[in-house]
């Protein structure tokens, strides 16, 4: 643990400052003499700051093979593990902590000889928007960090928007970095994301703002790592073993030797990062590699003259070059394409500038040309880019006790490449293509046309068949996206059939023609027969779901809440036309349509796109439709919001059958333990209530809003439904008694109702004729009200968490994202607990309350979407309304 400055302690209680160590590292560095180069770890949500010895550990083992000519010093903040991807708040406190770090860190180095002026920075998840969020702050100096390396980290939006706190926050963020992109030249940035693996953060979300003025900033996916080529979740992305060896050897290559730091040289820290993370060519990184070189040895020279040619080697004592002359072949192929399934550092293919009558005398080395896959390194080059030379060679070393391949062929493109459709939204999984490769090459490269969109997924099968069953090399199969780094790889034993899943993390750019590929390196005497289909047509439904649910899942909470509230506007209109409150569940499948509420969103959405609607629209102060910043995000697809809304229901629905059974099994239970009192009327405000209002509203104030909101929500549950419920029964159970003994006995029905409306309902002696149906009717609407009201609870509930962790530290939370609402939210329930729905009835305002929910369903759906803290306002307002028609 790192002793920080007692200002900086105190202000910041929870968070600690820690340097990693092991062995004897870690006792030499007890006294804190560093000599080193500064790194610092950021954990994410709920992270813990022992998460750096992934990084510390392999890097120390790193130092020890060089002799610690040059080794680095792992530092780490410890949050607390606090959830800040929920909770916003202390978001700004962790930026200025880490400020405070980077000061007391680059302070131990000084008087040393190689002192950095800088730190490099690793963030995992929320971390990493942290470190982003440093160059926001006035009095920070952007030369302070000229490195930060993010692993799973959410640059482009929150996962759960659930307070203004959070988005604020990375509105600002954004904001400065694409305002001020030329002040972060200096800064480089490298953003890996983890695939299809991790559910918490899509990788979509993981790509860093595109800008051409910013040059410096590198997105890719784990799955297109050069020596990972997997995809890992959100936790393993810290403890990825290949991900992070390419860190801690980008790490190395990175070192100035002159000045023993992380080089300076913006253009050298790109290419190491693009080494290691994008294009790795099999050879060390070299900064400034030769571009000639003699071919010299007693090797033997051999001619090859065909279009096609492969070796095998085994145990061969003599090196050998083979050249292949480019001047017959510039005329009939385009391309050539070279591979080597030796997979060493070593060059190995050269390109001859000038020649003499045996040998070369002069080379370029191609091998930086190459590129490095999971069984082979390959070489493709366009003749026309290379008119100088005369010659492609290849080196084939002696090789004692090693077997390997290597191969090449001359080839035009347009012979290697084949178009294959992929299914489109409206094909409903009906389409289905097939293409059959004769293959007597080594690539054969598949486009997939019309493939450009987040909601299209589709499963590729490609089935390979040889003529002998000799032993093979296994085929490497790639799915390219060339606007982004998202490659994944499949490798597969031939013959087989392998399957690959056809996803992407972002869509295709409007200013972008190119098209994905399937790359396959086959083997030269097979089959491939490579077919696009949907396995049977019910599926194709299934798939688009999975696609919404993988990109909209956050939304889902403000479709369930516009459910219910639609569903208790109508239980307020049958109150005016029947005198009656419908039950829940028919109350839902009558008024919650999607019809009502979608097309008015289309129409704004659509308009949008105009210029005078938009000036209108911000002349108006009115925030934007999410549904317009999701398409511009190319985020929003054809249905996305239908499929939504319908998940919507089906979720409310069952939740209200839970909800009211719960509330049954409970009240049985209660009514075996305590026995109920009777129904009577109570005045609205009484001078008890107000002091429990005044007290709750005191809580939030002082403590924490949720809190206040979570046990208002709790007096509410056990104050009313449950003692409605509870009484209601025992009356029914009084009334059938009765009848049972009493001579003149009265007759009653029983309605059979769903679990909401469960509790009898008797035509009873006048003793109690108004009481029970009051009491019934008074417990639906009390039930929806419950309904609305648990959902702001949970959306509440972060906050709640982050308190109740930090209660030690500070007993009020500050900032509180529901300290207002949750005053609010106190007076309306207090009172509405005491409610009768005999009072609303008779309400001038009751046209009006019941009115007012499908409005605000539609602005609950058009604003909601990206911003969840939104939605309890739009409830506290429809119940507001309820309050009013108590009194009016």
């Amino acid at each position: 643990k790192i002793k920080l400055p007692k200002k900086t302690a105190r202000r910041y209680p929870a968070y600690e400052l820690y340097l990693y160590g092991e062995g004897s590292y870690a006792e030499e560095n007890k006294n804190l003499l560093l000599t080193g180069i500064p790194v610092l770890f950021l954990p994410g949500n709920a992270g813990s700051y022992k998460q750096v010895r992934s990084l510390g550990s392999i890097a120390l083992r790193k130092a020890e093979d060089v002799d610690f000519k040059y080794h680095f010093n792992f530092f780490s903040v410890n949050f607390n593990e606090e959830l800040v991807a929920l909770y916003g708040g202390s978001l700004q406190r962790q930026t200025k902590f880490v400020h405070e770090c980077i000061k007391v860190i680059l302070k131990l180095y000084r008087d040393r000889e190689f002192a950095p002026s800088s730190v490099a920075i690793v963030g995992h998840s929320m971390g990493g928007l942290v470190a982003r969020a440093l160059l926001t702050l006035k009095n920070f100096k952007p030369e302070l960090i000229n490195l930060l390396i993010t692993q799973a980290t959410p640059h482009v939006a929150p996962v759960m928007p659930l307070d203004k706190y959070l988005t604020d926050f990375y509105t600002a963020v954004n904001n400065h970095w694409i305002l001020k992109a030329q002040d972060l030249r200096n800064l480089t940035t490298l953003s890996v994301a983890g695939g299809f693996r991790d559910y918490q953060v899509r990788s979509g979300l993981a790509f860093l703002p595109r800008l051409s003025q910013h040059d410096s900033a590198l997105s890719v996916v784990s799955s297109a790592v050069p020596r990972a080529w997997a995809s890992t979740d959100h936790l393993s992305i810290v403890w990825c073993k290949e991900l992070i060896l390419a860190t801690i050897r980008a790490l190395f290559d990175l070192i100035d030797e002159n000045t023993r730091q992380i080089t300076e040289d913006p253009k050298k820290r790109m290419s190491v990062l693009n080494h290691h993370f994008v294009r790795h060519p099999a050879k060390m990184f070299e900064e400034n590699p030769e571009a000639f070189t003699d071919l010299t040895g007693a090797f033997m020279w051999i001619t090859v003259k065909g279009s096609k040619w492969t070796y095998s080697v085994y145990n061969d004592s003599d090196g050998k070059y083979f050249a292949f002359p480019l001047a017959s072949h510039r005329k009939s192929y385009s391309h050539v394409y070279c591979e080597n399934s030796m997979l060493d550092t070593n060059s190995w293919i050269y390109g001859c500038m000038s020649t003499n009558s045996s040998m070369c005398l002069e080379a370029a080395d191609l091998s930086w040309r190459a590129e490095l896959l999971p069984t082979t390194k390959i070489v493709m080059l366009k003749l026309l880019d290379y008119p100088s030379l005369s010659h492609i060679v290849i080196q084939v070393p002696p090789a004692l006790g090693n077997k390997y391949t290597l191969g090449c062929e001359f080839f035009q493109e347009d012979s290697r490449t084949v178009q294959l459709p992929v299914t489109h939204l409206f094909s409903f999984g009906l389409s289905s293509s097939k293409i059959l490769l004769n293959s007597t090459g080594l690539l054969y490269n598949v486009q997939l046309q019309h493939f450009n969109q987040i909601y299209q997924a589709f499963k590729i099968y490609i089935d390979s068949h040889c003529q002998s069953l000799k032993e093979r090399k296994p085929s490497v199969y790639r799915l390219h996206i060339p606007w982004s780094y998202e490659d994944s790889i499949t490798v597969a034993k031939v013959p087989s059939l392998a399957e690959i899943s056809a996803k992407l993390h972002i869509a295709q750019p409007h200013n972008d023609s190119s098209l994905p590929e399937l790359n396959i390196y086959s083997s030269p005497d097979c089959q491939y027969e490579v077919s696009k289909t949907v396995l049977f047509y019910s599926y194709y439904p299934f798939i688009l779901v999975f696609q919404i649910v993988r990109f909209h899942a956050g939304a889902f909470p403000v479709y369930i809440v516009s459910n219910i509230l639609l569903t208790y506007g109508g239980q307020l209109s049958t109150l005016i036309s029947t005198g009656q409150c419908s039950d829940f569940s028919l109350e839902l499948v009558r008024t919650a349509k999607p019809y009502r509420v979608e097309p008015l969103i289309s129409i704004v959405v659509f308009l949008q796109g105009f210029n005078w609607f938009r000036e209108i629209w911000e002349s108006l102060s009115l925030p934007e439709v999410d549904a317009a910043v999701l398409s511009s995000q190319d985020a929003w697809f054809p249905l996305v919001s239908l499929i939504l809304f319908l998940f919507g229901t089906g979720i409310a629905y069952w939740s209200g059958v839970f909800f009211s059974t719960s509330l049954r099994l409970f009240s049985s239970l209660w009514l075996t333990l305590i026995r109920p009192t009777e129904l009577h009327k109570d005045k609205l405000i009484t001078p008890r209530r107000l002091c429990g209002m005044i007290s709750l509203a005191l809580v939030s104030w002082t403590t924490c809003g949720a809190f206040a909101v979570l046990i208002i929500y709790l007096h509410y549950l056990f104050k009313k439904p449950v003692h409605v419920f509870v009484t209601s029964v025992s009356h029914f159970q009084y009334l059938g008694h009765s009848k049972e003994t009493s001579q003149n006995s009265s007759t009653h029905t029983v309605k059979a109702q769903s679990p909401v409306d469960s509790i009898p309902e008797a035509r009873q002696s006048p003793s109690n004729s108004t009481t029970l149906p009051e009491a019934v009717n008074s417990l639906k609407m009390h039930i929806t009200v419950l309904n609305l009201f648990t959902w702001i609870v949970l959306l509440n509930l972060p906050s709640l968490i982050y308190w109740l962790k930090n209660l030690r530290y500070n007993v009020r939370l500050d900032p509180d994202p529901c300290r207002s609402t949750a005053i609010i939210l106190v007076c309306i329930l207090e009172i509405l607990m005491n409610s009768r729905t005999s009072e609303v009835k008779s309400s001038k305002l009751l046209k009006i309350a019941a009115k007012v929910p499908l409005p605000l369903s539609v602005a609950m759906l058009a604003f909601g979407r990206m911003h969840l803290y939104r939605v309890p306002h739009f409830v506290t307002f429809s119940l507001l309304l309820h309050v009013l028609c108590c009194f009016v």
